[in-house]
């Protein structure tokens, strides 16, 4: 069982997302498009900020449908999946993913990014990411190999070995799971410059990151970490009993499973340890400056300048087509897997995560790779061009990866093409899904994908403070 199978049908209900069989080209023949988004008295949270940003960038978006697709899409992380509360006094954010009924490290922090930029004007957002902040410390002391946590610690989670603590929903150890909790940290302090909310909870938190990080280098011995699940999904679970294959110590990160939750085939992910770089030094910036720590500053930071590299003597492979690329995976015995994945962090994310410049030659290079036939889960259909996952089989796509290489972009006809992509393809539902059938979109999966529905309206207003003259053309 994986985390699609998770799901409620009076959740997806309850998201007022409107579902029709029509294709995207139907609709468009509308005169006027009606708002899918759930009634203001349904709404989870309403930000003022927000609307107005709403507001504000739609007039500017000449194409009726894109502007359509915004409006939905954009607010649906608040309109839908944050549950607000508190705990020992302190502001509680539980964002679940939509029709997943539980908190992801990576996904709701993705999903509250394209907000951050408004906190400063909006109190009450602001405490909503606070909230957030101290959720993921709260979730990561109680257990820093899991990636996905249960409100209800009653609720039980996946019959997994080891048994999961209450409150974890799954223990399946991904290092992008801790940098995305980081980066959330970050990118809020770079906000609002507000540190209130690095209290003693959320440094030992961070702490038990960089412990975990170094345990799981694997330089001290082996690492305890497994886990056993009864599924008919061979990527469900490591192989080798939940060990994962044979790595062998190289400064590199080792990562049982990719952020698609599907186990690595090579357990040093790239992009992670990508990520990971980024977010240490990230983490070194907040405990210098913020909290004047500066012997951890200068742990998190030679662990990142380690890690760098480990990256690049390991992952940097001359490839017979492309030239100098970074490698998806490796196993520090000189063994190396080309591929990409549709979930971020991957290989075309590494300009968004901070990693490299988009200019970058071996990144430019890499980027032509994941585009390309020579990447086994790139395909073409009728509708669109993307990567996929083998998290959804061998043939669909992700919108998660029209979306990145619209972001990772500098090319204004490359970025017209993204949209023209996601436009066509939402299946009449003015909402993002995971992944899709190039040839036939409205065969699809998961109609209530908050994540790719948030990082959709964050493409739009990235597009609209950086190339606002794209949105003012009719048609893409």
């Amino acid at each position: 069982m994986n985390r699609r199978d998770f799901l409620t049908d009076a959740a997806i209900a309850a998201a007022g997302l409107v579902l029709t069989a029509k294709t995207s080209a139907q609709t468009s023949e509308k005169a006027a498009f009606v708002s899918n988004r759930p009634a203001l008295k349904d709404r989870k949270f309403v930000s003022k900020a927000v609307e107005a940003k709403i507001a504000e960038v739609k007039s500017a978006i000449r194409d009726p449908e894109l502007a359509w697709l915004f409006e939905n899409c954009y607010p649906n992380t608040l309109d839908t999946t944050v549950e607000l509360g508190t705990r020992d006094g302190k502001p509680d954010s539980f964002v679940i993913t939509g029709d997943l009924k539980a908190l992801w490290l990576r996904d709701s922090t993705a999903q509250v990014t394209p907000y951050l930029s408004l906190v400063k004007d909006d109190r009450d957002l602001q405490l909503l990411i606070k909230g957030l902040i101290h959720r993921h410390a709260y979730s990561i002391l109680l257990e820093p190999y899991a990636n996905a946590f249960l409100k209800d610690p009653n609720e039980k989670g996946w019959d997994d070995l080891p048994k999961n603590k209450p409150g974890v929903l799954e223990r399946k150890w991904e290092v992008d799971s801790l940098c995305y909790s980081m980066r959330l940290a970050y990118q809020y302090w770079r906000a609002t410059n507000d540190a209130s909310a690095f209290d003693d909870e959320w440094q030992s938190a961070m702490r038990l990151i960089i412990k975990t990080f170094k345990k799981e280098q694997l330089k001290e011995g082996k690492s305890d970490y497994y886990l056993l699940r009864k599924t008919d999904n061979m990527i469900d679970a490591p192989p080798f009993y939940g060990t994962g294959s044979p790595v062998r110590p190289c400064g590199l990160i080792r990562s049982a499973f990719r952020p698609s939750d599907d186990s690595t085939l090579f357990q040093f992910l790239i992009p992670s340890n990508a990520f990971a770089v980024v977010s240490l030094r990230h983490l070194a910036e907040i405990f210098r400056t913020a909290l004047k720590n500066e012997e951890f500053a200068r742990e998190c930071e030679a662990l990142a300048t380690e890690v760098e590299r480990a990256i690049y003597k390991y992952a940097v492979v001359e490839h017979e087509n492309f030239g100098k690329i970074f490698a998806y995976e490796v196993d520090g015995y000189g063994n190396r897997l080309f591929i990409d994945d549709a979930n971020a962090p991957n290989l075309i994310s590494l300009p968004y995560l901070g990693f490299v410049r988009q200019t970058d030659p071996i990144y430019q290079n890499t980027r032509r790779f994941v585009l390309s036939d020579n990447n086994p889960y790139f395909r073409r259909g009728k509708f669109a061009e993307a990567v996929g996952s083998p998290h959804t089989g061998k043939t669909s796509v992700w919108h998660l990866s029209i979306v990145m290489r619209g972001l990772t972009s500098s090319d204004d006809a490359e970025i017209r093409r993204c949209l023209a992509m996601l436009k066509r393809t939402h299946a009449g539902t003015g909402f993002m899904h995971e992944s899709f059938n190039p040839d036939d979109p409205t065969d699809f999966t998961r109609k209530w994908f908050a994540w790719a529905n948030t990082i959709f309206g964050e493409l739009i207003l990235k597009i609209f403070n950086e190339r606002k003259r794209l949105l003012a053309e009719l048609t893409f």
